[in-house]
């Protein structure tokens, strides 16, 4: 039944994506069964690499959800809850599956091992995951114009993930900290996976909180425009300032989260005053 692929996103959101489960009920209640059906959808694109292992693997799955969206695997959709929310989510709301493609496309990197190369690709990759997301998630509320905050609100939001998932990623040999900007301060990347401090990645990780406080920045000029209904969509990125001010004053190889109940305070107080979203 419907209901019970809507039911199983919600509960798969909640459990690993808290964030945006939270967010997700300052939204109204009819829309949330299509927000928790997207959110979903990321999550299981974003863990491929844990669930597969291998690269190969990775790929074959991110082509599955490639084909079901490009619908070439409907026989298959009503087996998988998630592919089944989504489909009736993509009619319901118009969303964009040249966006979800390309949302797909560019978690490609994530099952390699390869370096992110520059602060460039940093930013297309950024915007292909998490602007995508802030885009579709305003579209389904019915914020039209919502993109033009979408920009600036997944690029701080994936800096502040690439930051807050250092250590994650350190451990298993993967780059987001750009190569370029970790050359430009004398880092190399053995240090990094070594789990190694320096005076040099110390910069290098305050070169991306700046980055992501520039385009928080950006994100707080444009929220005024924003009309009333896609407010919340935006609600994740209150957490952003305040975990990027905490990794600030942490050992990067061993950040701490902001608690669960300092979360909930500031997506409230972001969500009675739309201001804060970008802190």
């Amino acid at each position: 039944m419907m209901q019970d692929a809507f039911a199983y996103c919600a509960e798969l959101v909640r459990s690993a994506d808290r964030d945006r489960y939270l967010a997700s009920l300052f939204a109204p209640a009819g829309h949330r069964g299509a927000l928790h059906a997207l959110y979903a959808f990321n999550i299981e694109i974003a863990r491929v690499r844990d669930v597969a292992h291998q690269a190969l693997a990775g790929e074959i799955r991110l082509q599955w959800w490639r084909e079901a969206i490009g619908g070439e695997r409907p026989g298959e959709i009503p087996a998988n809850p998630v592919a089944a929310a989504l489909m009736r989510t993509i009619e319901r709301h118009g969303l964009s599956g040249e966006a979800l493609a390309s949302l797909i496309e560019a978690r490609r990197f994530d099952v390699y091992d390869e370096p992110m190369a520059s602060l460039a690709d940093l930013e297309s990759y950024a915007k292909s995951t998490c602007s995508a997301l802030f885009a579709l998630t305003s579209q389904i509320l019915g914020g039209i114009g919502g993109e033009i905050a979408a920009g600036p609100a997944g690029i701080a939001y994936a800096v502040h993930d690439a930051l807050r998932l250092f250590p994650l990623h350190a451990a298993r040999r993967q780059l987001y900290v750009p190569a370029e900007l970790l050359r430009s301060h004398g880092v190399d990347a053995e240090d990094v996976f070594a789990g190694r401090g320096s005076g040099g990645l110390d910069a290098a990780l305050a070169d991306l909180r700046q980055l992501a406080q520039a385009h928080l920045d950006a994100l707080a000029a444009r929220i005024p425009a924003l009309p009333p209904a896609a407010l919340p969509a935006f609600l994740p990125a209150a957490l952003v300032r305040p975990s990027l001010k905490r990794l600030d004053r942490r050992d990067p190889f061993q950040p701490q989260e902001l608690s669960p109940l300092r979360k909930q305070w500031l997506l409230w107080r972001a969500a009675g005053n739309p201001g804060r979203i970008a802190g």
